[in-house]
């Protein structure tokens, strides 16, 4: 198969995208509950259209977990079976002195 720019999954410009949604989302923000799924919804819904925007041949899916940061572990997994050579993901983690723990992911699969 022929790449070309137009069909590499850039990593470090998906990456850029998800900090920038998140913490433009959540910027000085601590956590209320009757507020997350509201935040989670723009977050996801706003990375999507910047995503697509790029013009790049993928299908996108963008998932956000906001958790209260109360001393609780937590731990996030995903396992992909895909086309190693086209597909990419990437995840953004909230900074450590944020009053949230936040992790935004992105997986683009190619078309």
């Amino acid at each position: 198969m022929d790449f070309n720019d137009e069909t590499v999954f850039e990593k470090e410009v998906v990456l850029n995208i998800l900090k920038e949604v998140t913490e433009e989302t959540l910027h000085d923000q601590t956590y209320n509950q009757g507020k997350v799924g509201q935040w989670i919804s723009d977050i996801c819904e706003r990375s999507n259209k910047k995503l697509v925007a790029l013009g790049k041949p993928f299908k996108y899916i963008v998932s956000c977990v906001i958790m209260q940061k109360n001393g609780a572990g937590m731990h996030t997994c995903s396992s992909c079976f895909w086309d190693n050579a086209n597909d990419g993901s990437a995840s953004y983690k909230s900074p450590q002195d944020w009053p949230l723990n936040v992790v935004t992911t992105c997986f683009a699969l190619a078309i």
